[in-house]
């Protein structure tokens, strides 16, 4: 029995293959590639390891402690909040390896060897390739990350009782939602833009680096603002819980002036708050605090200003493209 195969027509595995301007994109770019696999599957191993190995140590530390009333010092939680807050910080600042990668090798490497020029000659526009310069990395770094966060999220929520950090620490509150991944994105992007205006891959590592750098620093500082505060009074104020996020305190006078006074903060009955208050002359305490419900309108309010930075570098980088080739498409 003769089996006939027409040869015009794409088998599955083909239609799989990634080809065209994609597949070159990744072979010139596999070594990139494969050490992003490598970090990712390296730190989501590492962070496994934390939660069932380390976390496991600490949490039996932890029970023994409490049996002891405290009594004892706990060296398993702390190990495990030592590797929690390395591991975090690798997560966090992946951006910052994002944006030397994309400076320098992305579109930086090929426009200062000429490479990028004799592509477009054959039968490749610029805007062609660049939109898949810019959207393959894109994919594979959306794919990384997500593990990544959705990991240790999961990891720091497991194990709430042996962790000293809290929601608004700047690792877990970038690590924790879809921030982390919008960093990636603006790493590359800013990566691709510092190369098409620099045309040198060194020159554009140092500023897409340097820009990133000074974007994350800046909205670690600043994402408190990006959401209303919640402002507590009386004994609300004096006994807030840890965790909520301090922005203010203070006390109030007879005149009802603001004042930087912690004086009546720290005490346990209601009697002693009262005398406090009548010996120092005050009318009320006041607390601008960010409860712990406020982590998704802050977080997403970071992600959405992080992504429009993105999206603006993104048309920068296409309209300086357009400008370098006189318009064409």
């Amino acid at each position: 029995m003769t089996t006939t195969v027409d040869a015009t027509a794409p088998t599955t595995r083909g239609r799989l293959r990634p080809h065209g301007l994609t597949r070159t994109v990744l072979r010139v770019h596999r070594p990139a590639l494969l050490v992003w696999c490598a970090y990712v599957v390296v730190t989501v191993g590492w962070m496994l390891w934390l939660h069932y190995v380390t976390g496991a140590q600490a949490r039996a530390a932890r029970d023994i402690c409490r049996a002891k009333d405290g009594a004892c010092v706990d060296f398993d939680t702390f190990a495990f909040d030592q590797g929690m807050s390395m591991a975090g910080a690798l997560v966090a600042y992946t951006s910052y390896a994002v944006a030397a990668w994309a400076g320098a090798s992305l579109t930086g490497r090929e426009l200062e060897s000429g490479t990028a020029r004799l592509a477009w000659t054959q039968s490749v526009t610029p805007t062609r390739w660049l939109t898949v310069k810019l959207a393959v990395p894109a994919v594979v770094l959306t794919v990384g990350t997500t593990v990544l966060m959705l990991v240790y999220r999961w990891i720091w929520s497991a194990n709430e009782g042996v962790r000293s950090d809290e929601w608004y620490y700047s690792d877990p509150f970038v690590n924790r939602g879809p921030a982390v991944v919008a960093y990636a994105l603006c790493a590359l992007a800013v990566g691709a833009l510092a190369g098409l205006a620099l045309k040198r891959a060194l020159p554009a590592l140092g500023t897409a680096l340097a820009f990133i750098a000074c974007f994350h620093l800046y909205l670690d500082e600043r994402s408190d603002t990006l959401w209303p505060a919640k402002t507590l009074t009386g004994t609300a104020a004096s006994r807030l819980p840890m965790s909520a996020d301090q922005l203010e305190l203070g006390a109030v006078t007879g005149s009802g002036a603001r004042i930087n006074d912690l004086t009546c903060f720290d005490m346990d009955t209601d009697t002693g708050y009262a005398r406090c208050m009548a010996d120092n002359g005050f009318t009320d305490l006041y607390a601008e605090v960010h409860p712990q419900s406020h982590f998704w309108p802050l977080h997403l309010m970071t992600t959405g200003l992080v992504l429009a930075v993105t999206a603006l570098l993104v048309l920068a980088s296409f309209h300086l493209l357009r400008r370098r080739t006189g318009g064409t498409s």
